[in-house]
This record gives C-alpha cells, sequence and structure tokens, in this order.
C-alpha cells in the first residue's frame, strides 16, 4: 500500500491506494498533521507519486469543477457497510438525504442508527460522501472531519459563495 498525503482547504487528507492504484482509504485530518496521519496509518509507504490521481480530482472537486469523481476504490468493510457506502454514492452532488432514507432505500426502515454507524466508519471520505447525509430535521450531524468542514463541503457543493479556498 502506498501513501500519499493530500493539502485541501479543509487539512491534509492521507490517501491510501493499492498496488492497482484503487483507492482504500482518504483520512480526513481530524485535527492531525500530514506526519501524525501516516503514522497513525502503519504499515504504508509514503509515495505522492501513487494518490496524484487522487489528488488531481479532488483538487478539482474543491475548486468546484468536478461534481462525479472517476476514481476505482476498494473500501474494505461488512457487507450491510459496503450497501451503505454504495448508496451514499447515489446522493446526488449538492443534495442530502436523512439516515432515516438511506435506510428505507436500503429497505431496511429500522435501520437508520446502523446506517449512522456505517457513515461513520466510512473509510473514503468526500470521494464516497457521507458529508451528504444530515439528520432528520435538517441539522448536521456527526462528521469524521468535524462539522465546520462537513458545512464547508455541503456549501461548496451547493453552490454558496466561491469554491472552497485553501486555508
Amino acid at each position: 500500500m502506498k501513501a500519499t498525503v493530500i493539502d485541501s482547504p479543509i487539512g491534509p487528507l492521507l490517501s491510501v491506494v493499492d498496488a492497482r492504484g484503487r483507492l482504500l482509504r482518504l483520512d480526513l485530518p481530524k485535527g492531525r498533521t500530514a506526519d501524525v496521519m501516516l503514522r497513525d496509518a502503519g504499515g504504508v509507504d509514503r509515495d505522492q507519486a501513487a494518490g496524484r490521481h487522487v489528488a488531481r480530482q479532488l483538487d478539482q472537486y474543491f475548486a468546484g469543477e468536478l461534481r462525479q469523481f472517476d476514481l476505482e476504490t476498494a473500501p474494505d468493510g461488512t457487507t450491510f457497510q459496503r450497501s451503505v457506502w454504495r448508496l451514499l454514492e447515489r446522493v446526488p452532488y449538492g443534495e442530502t438525504w436523512s439516515y432515516g432514507e438511506m435506510a428505507r432505500r436500503l429497505e431496511k426502515p429500522g435501520a437508520a442508527r446502523a446506517v449512522g454507524r456505517a457513515n461513520g466508519v466510512n473509510p473514503i471520505a468526500i470521494i464516497i460522501p457521507c458529508h451528504r447525509v444530515i439528520g432528520a430535521n435538517g441539522t448536521l450531524t456527526g462528521y469524521g472531519g468535524g462539522l465546520v468542514a462537513k458545512r464547508r463541503l455541503l456549501d461548496l457543493e451547493r453552490g454558496f459563495g466561491d469554491p472552497v479556498v485553501r486555508l
């Protein structure tokens, strides 16, 4: 596995790809520096070239130029988690769904909390857009990168203000 640190407007992102170039993880900073993120990743080699394709698309996304990622992903999770993550990829750019709505779309209407837990362990942030899921009452709820980052991503996608600029 190869890791690339990608500078972004919401902080450093850690991209981990396999030997075939499939994206395994995209970690949010959670207040960590790039070096700490690399250390925490464990068992990966730093290789800026390996994640260049991921960085290029993220740069386009943050510039407001890309709405649909074209990356091969291979997230590791349970069957249920992977079904939630596949559904997340169907939430349209600029829109939000509630956890309950996702559970209904999965034909598991009582599974809103399980959907929330699956969102919480999504290993490929932004690309698999868990930031597009909100509470049933329309409020922003937990996000691995923090609610400020979630708001910035949603604002970018909804066209409020300028594209996200680097901090």
